[in-house]
């Protein structure tokens, strides 16, 4: 099972909050729900094997990130969220030498959603320096996102 969600115009994403997916490919078995025009997916811990304690999700997320004109130049990050938190290993780090410089951000992380169980997940802009002084921008512009949902086991 894969599905794809999509949102291919630009769009200003604040600080800790989710990019919203305005189209999809979706699943046709449930394993994935997601209404377009929001950030968060729903994944389902539906297992085919009764002795499966979990199911497998890949997550592949692939963008285009820039800080707007009149925001300062500094790194801009993105990461997986699941239920709520940020993965900090699914975080994609780019700095651009200019405002409105484009650059191509991509991530992937393997989730385990317990049987029975449901997790939220979303694409969020995150803070790209683990240096609490370090503030980044409010606001990134995102564009061509591409979220490729594949449950693998």
């Amino acid at each position: 099972m894969a599905a794809e969600y999509l949102a291919n115009a630009p769009q200003s994403v604040a600080l800790n909050a989710p990019i919203i997916f305005t189209a999809s490919i979706p699943c046709r078995k449930g394993y994935v729900y997601h209404e377009d025009e929001t950030g968060i997916f729903i994944l389902r811990g539906i297992v085919n094997n009764p002795s499966n304690c979990f199911a497998t999700y890949r997550v592949t997320f692939n963008g285009n990130v820039a800080i707007p004109d009149g925001g300062t130049v500094g790194p801009i990050a993105l990461a997986l969220a699941v239920s709520g938190e940020p993965r900090l290993t699914s975080r994609a780090i780019y700095t651009p030498a200019a405002v409105d410089e484009y650059g191509n951000l991509t991530s992937t992380a393997i989730i385990k959603v317990p049987k029975g169980c449901c997790f939220s997940l979303s694409v969020e802009y995150v803070q790209a320096a683990d240096d609490p002084a370090v503030t980044p921008t409010p606001i990134v512009t995102v564009q061509n996102s591409n979220l490729v949902i594949d449950r693998i086991a």
